[in-house]
């Protein structure tokens, strides 16, 4: 019996100085890794999305259609599955650095792996005591409800001699519901603002962070305790900073990361202005003054968009000014 061949194969001619390749890479977006961990009766979940972006020597993938130096982008997520079995996800970070260290140890055509990596929280589902529990019944460790707060997220790019660690968090929504004004500005005959003496702050963060743990010479961070200790100052100066303008609010918030935590150099936030605007109630015969607590009527759009990053004297900035693709 003939076994069929393939039909032969030749190079794709290319056209000669009309375009030339620039900047690519490539990668599996999104895979979804949800890892459980037992220690007994007790369960722990890391839920992640995980996206591998990889760049070196493959030109020849789009000039030729050679795919000799192109690891699929199915074994990247393959890899993802296998690593949160074989090493566990200790935490964002540590799991981004494992894979980017592999994708460029082991494969000699790729140079650079950039790992982006969300991540979802759970949290127990706190159960009945011993005392009104079903008889027989025992305690339940088990049970997760979502978070429905923030979003933590990180960015590891590894070239096979350096690291950039950029780490953060998006969606956490807070509110300010008095010490904070708004006056003083530029007015034009567009202007119809009226200045705030006593309104309200909102804003959903968005904020990245870079680390400056850049070699495996140095001492690594805890990565854990370093996102909960960030999370906890740039609340604690969104709450106590009197605010003058968001843009103030979002200077303090950044200065008290970088005072109190070693391991960051740069911040960056993108804070959107969720406005609270006084609704008018005089034609109800009612008046609605802040002192008495009023009634606001809550924009979502357009708002304000205030950004800016804050980095360590002397520090060179890192983070991306656009935070929409990182």
């Amino acid at each position: 019996m003939t076994v069929p061949s393939h039909p032969a194969r030749t190079a794709v001619p290319r056209p000669a100085g009309v375009t030339m390749l620039g900047q690519n890479q490539y990668g599996k977006a999104e895979t979804r890794v949800v890892k459980i961990t037992r220690d007994g009766a007790t369960h722990h979940i890391k839920d992640l999305s995980v996206s591998v972006a990889l760049s070196g020597d493959l030109d020849e993938v789009h000039l030729s259609g050679s795919n000799a130096n192109c690891l699929p982008t199915d074994t990247t997520k393959n890899t993802v599955y296998a690593f949160a079995k074989e090493y566990g996800i200790e935490s964002a970070e540590q799991f981004g650095i494992h894979l980017a260290r592999h994708f460029v140890t082991s494969q000699e055509p790729i140079g650079r792996a950039r790992i982006r990596i969300e991540e979802y929280a759970w949290e127990r589902i706190a159960t009945s005591d011993a005392n009104s529990r079903f008889i027989g019944a025992d305690e339940v460790k088990h049970s997760f409800v979502r978070k429905g707060q923030e979003t933590r997220l990180t960015q590891v790019t590894y070239d096979g001699e350096r690291w950039q660690v950029i780490s953060g968090l998006k969606d956490l929504v807070v509110m300010n519901s008095t010490h904070s004004e708004f006056w003083g500005y530029i007015k034009d005959r567009y202007t119809t603002l009226k200045e705030a003496y006593d309104r309200i702050l909102a804003t959903e963060v968005f904020g990245r962070w870079r680390f400056n743990w850049t070699d495996d010479r140095q001492r690594m961070p805890n990565w854990d305790r370093s996102y909960e200790q960030v999370r906890k100052h740039l609340l604690q100066a969104f709450a106590e900073t009197y605010s003058l303008s968001l843009q103030q609010t979002l200077y303090q918030m950044g200065s008290r990361v970088i005072t109190h935590r070693a391991e960051i150099d740069e911040v960056r936030f993108s804070l959107p202005n969720k406005h609270h605007f006084l609704v008018d109630l005089e034609p109800f015969g009612l008046k609605n003054d802040t002192p008495d607590g009023a009634v606001y009527y809550a924009a979502d759009r357009p708002y304000g968009l205030i950004e800016a990053t804050i980095l360590r004297d002397g520090a060179e900035p890192g983070i991306p000014v656009d935070l929409t693709n990182l």
